[in-house]
This record gives structure tokens, sequence and C-alpha cells, in this order.
């Protein structure tokens, strides 16, 4: 009995002393929600940098695009769509993030009024396709969640349907999604457009996307959708984990965009992460991501005439105004997280300007984006507009709350 106790002793020992010391306890389980940059901050004992630094050690990898990344518009909605949308003049698209939810909530009550929008008889003056700005499956087994919280909420949505990743679509539970993106690749990055079995009875095909972050070339519009990887705060496009790629991508398609309009047409350039640069509630904006983006249009010489993004589930609009190769510029970077998870409170915006941006109309609420850029004949766009429907999910009626349109002639908001 001694020798068995004596043993026991001496593992216990041998334990304790390869055991790493733990650190000393930080003062908040939580950093604080704000808006100021961290190199503006006064230091906070307990609090420092370990939030960043934990995430930046635990973000995902991004899995690699599938040939040049690039997708028409007709490998979309076909080619004769495509051109019945050129010789129209204009195209319009749907945008929103943060669903997750089912038929009967206000997913579906976003997603029935938003197919309000389509007229079988006017094709072409129709929205093109709706742009999900990520988070479309939330928590564990995303997989069969996507019957419910996807196919189901959008059997009556006739468009074809497009997205970037957001956080929770790209989240790990190692017993039913061990693999980061799995689902999301699933669905979105099919070989091609095929009705998935979890459909069941809906017709709803797969969308085949090159990848979690691409190039959509389109009439009058050109869009780069970003994946901005799985923590909850902040977003980073790049880093030791996520790795360069990404950004080295973003920088060389931005070239070729740049490149494109020099020769023309001028199209209008949309730009998204699920994480937002700006924001003032629910989630802070990310201020390390926007720097690598700004990083990326700066050796490109090409900015964004706006910039979308959801993860905060509310409504923000904000001008960002910047001196860019010589000219002023004033672009709308707008917060459209009202897809239907959930509504979070948002203060009241009130005009003032922080830094390079203007806070110019809030919402808490739900509700869905349309988006139009006006072309002329030779494909160059003159304007580009985004109105923000609210959806009322009592009355189950939409209302316009806002709209913002920007000149492209002139690179200003009215």
């Amino acid at each position: 009995m001694k020798k068995a106790a004596k043993a026991k002793s001496t593992k216990s020992t041998k334990s304790t002393k390869s055991a790493k010391p733990s650190a000393a306890p930080l003062r908040f389980a939580h950093p604080f929600f704000t808006t100021t940059p961290v190199a503006q901050r006064k230091p906070v004992s307990g609090v420092g940098t370990s939030l960043v630094d934990y995430i930046q050690g635990n973000l995902e990898p991004v899995p690699p695009v599938k040939g040049g990344s690039a997708m028409q518009l007709a490998d979309v909605i076909g080619a004769p769509a495509s051109q019945e949308i050129q010789a129209s003049g204009s195209i319009s698209f749907h945008a929103v993030g943060d669903t997750g939810k089912s038929a009967n909530s206000p997913q579906g009550d976003v997603a029935e009024a938003m197919a309000t929008d389509y007229n079988v008889a006017q094709p072409a003056a129709s929205p093109a396709f709706f742009f999900h700005l990520g988070d479309v499956i939330y928590g564990p087994g995303k997989d069969n969640a996507y019957r419910g919280e996807f196919y189901e909420p959008y059997v009556h949505y006739p468009g074809k349907i497009v997205a970037i990743p957001g956080n929770h679509d790209g989240e790990v539970f190692p017993k039913t999604d061990p693999k980061t993106l799995e689902a999301f690749q699933s669905n979105f990055c099919a070989a091609s457009q095929t009705v998935p079995p979890i459909a069941g009875t809906i017709f709803r095909q797969t969308m085949n996307q090159p990848g979690v972050y691409w190039y959509l070339n389109a009439p009058f519009v050109d869009i780069v959708g970003l994946y901005s990887n799985t923590a909850e705060n902040p977003g980073f496009i790049s880093g030791a984990i996520p790795g360069p790629a990404q950004k080295a991508w973003l920088i060389q398609t931005l070239q070729t965009i740049a490149a494109a309009r020099q020769a023309g047409p001028r199209k209008a350039l949309v730009m998204a992460t699920h994480h937002p640069p700006f924001s003032s509630g629910g989630h802070s904006g990310s201020t390390q991501m926007l720097a690598d983006i700004d990083s990326a249009c700066t050796q490109a010489r090409l900015m964004p005439d706006l910039y979308l993004s959801g993860h905060a589930h509310s409504y923000q609009r904000y001008t960002r105004e910047l001196n860019f190769n010589g000219k002023a510029l004033q672009i709308p970077y707008i917060v459209a997280g009202t897809g239907g998870i959930n509504d979070q409170a948002i203060v009241a915006a009130n005009g003032a300007k922080t830094g390079d941006h203007i806070f110019v109309k809030s919402l808490q609420g739900y509700g869905y984006l349309l988006i139009k850029a006006q072309g002329d004949a030779r494909g160059n766009a003159a304007t580009l507009t985004t109105t923000m429907y609210q959806v009322n999910t009592t009355s189950k009626q939409k209302s316009q709350y806002d709209q913002a349109t920007v000149n492209l002639a002139t690179n200003t908001v009215h």
C-alpha cells in the first residue's frame, strides 16, 4: 500500500513541474465596446492587447480560390439574362447579411419583402441577384441547418444568391463542424449549380463561386467580396494564420479593375466584408482590416465607390471623405446586418465626424438594401444608389427608410 501511495505522489509531483505557470488574471473577461482605435486608447490595467493577440492566434486558414477567382454575371444568371441587363442601361441587386434564422421569423419576413421587388414580366428590371453579406448559418451542425435556415426562408425568393462568409460561417465545432467553411463551400462554392439533397423538394440551386472571396464582373458594376475570418471582433483579411494570399489577390484584382477602367467603360466598384470598417453599436469597427484594404487600394490606385458590411445587427450609414490620387472622394460605408437573426441597439446617427468619416443614418430593426447602378450605352455607370427598405415584422410591410446616391462623375454622395 505504501509503495502504491508513493508512486501516486511522484506522478503528481511530475505533473506539477511540467505544468505551465498561469498568467496573472485580467481585469475584465471581455473588452468594453469602443469605437476608439487601439492606438488612441489610454492603457487600462488588465486589458492590454490580449484580445487581439488571442484572435490572431485562433484565426482559421482561408481556402484557396479556384482558377482566376473571377465570375462574370453570365456565370451566375446566364448569358441571355446578362445581355438583357446590359441593354436595359442599369443593374440592381439586393444586399443584406446576418440571417441564420428560419422562414417563420424576421428572416422570412425580410425574404418575402425582397421577393416583391421581382417582376416576372420585366426580368431585366428586376434585381439581378441577392448578395448575402455573411453569417448565413449560426452555431453547430451547419450542414443540416441549411435546410431550415437558408433553403426554406428563401423558398419564394426567385433570385440567385451569391455570398461571402461571416465569422459564424467559418467557426469550427469539433464534433459537427471540424473543418472551417465546409458547409458554406458546399452550398456556395460547389462544382456546378445543382439542387443539393439538403434542399429536399425546394428548387434552389447551389452557387458555383470560385471561392470564399471573389470578383464579380457585371454590367455597370464590379463587385469584390472578401472574407474577414472567424473572429467575433475584429475582422482580418490577412495575417500570420489567414496568410497573405487574399490580400495579394485583392491588390492584383484591383489593379486589373483599374486598368479596365482606364480603357473603359468606367463602372462602379462595390467592395464588401462581413466585418464593418466602421460601427457604432453591436460590434466595433475593424481598423486593422481597413488598414489592409486601404493599403491594397493605394497600391492599385483605386478606391471603392461603395463599401458594404454586416456583422452588427443594425443599419448604419457613414460617408467617408478622402483625398485620394489628387481627388476628393465621398464614399458610403454601409452596415446592413438586418437580415433577420436579431436586432441590436444602435445609437442615433447625429452627423458627427470622427476621423475621416461622418455617421449619417442608423436604424434598429430589420430590412434590406436595394442597390442600383445607372449606366449608358457604352457601359459607363453614372450613379450608384443604395436604398434601405425597413421591414415591419408585425404588418409584414416594407417602407423606404434611407437612400444615398453616389455621383460617379463628381465622387460626391447625396
